[in-house]
């Protein structure tokens, strides 16, 4: 390689760097420039969950517990937002503690990493990490948020599909909108 191709590749190097860093420096100073309100919503929820395939076996055999195929679910969501934008999308991370199985005399603890995205019409989306006593999966979940004066109600479904079955729950709960 010469020193002109070489001072010409450069070139074209830097170029294409300021042209990428370009639409980032307009996302930093619209997220700078634009005021955010940061919207706490955790609180409690609870809901069923549906146990497929040989959850309930596994759970009989592995951990002496006998269940149904459906259990109730009762928690806590830890929820903050990583980043948001006046009027768009915010980006969001949750910590969702259940315990499963209390309507059957069972103690069956969850505790999910989500990490989403919810648009500005409440509707979300996320996944992360799931871990139980069946072990550990990969959970996605998409719910609306509703709101009832400052009360605001969140229907979640979230699906965990796993070695030993595939786990389907319906979620909601309650949260104050600040």
């Amino acid at each position: 390689m010469t020193l002109s191709t070489t001072q010409s590749t450069i070139r074209r190097g830097v170029v294409a760097a300021l042209l990428a860093a370009m639409p980032i420096g307009t996302l930093a100073a619209q997220l700078t420039t634009s005021p955010t309100v940061q919207v706490k919503r955790s609180g409690p929820r609870f809901g069923m969950t549906w146990l497929g395939g040989g959850i309930t076996d596994s759970l009989r055999v592995k951990h002496s517990v006998d269940v149904q195929a459906v259990i109730t679910q009762f928690g806590w969501q830890y929820e903050s937002q990583i980043l948001s934008m006046q009027g768009g999308p915010v980006a969001v991370n949750e910590f969702v503690l259940l315990v499963g199985g209390l309507d059957q005399g069972a103690f069956l603890p969850s505790l999910s990493w989500m990490v989403g995205i919810r648009t500005p019409n409440n509707f979300e989306f996320g996944v992360g990490p799931n871990v139980t006593p069946v072990g550990v999966a990969l959970a996605m979940t998409a719910g609306v948020t509703f709101r009832a004066g400052a009360l605001a109600i969140p229907v979640n479904v979230a699906v965990v599909p796993g070695r030993v079955g595939t786990r389907l729950s319906l979620l909601t709960g309650f949260n104050t909108h600040r």
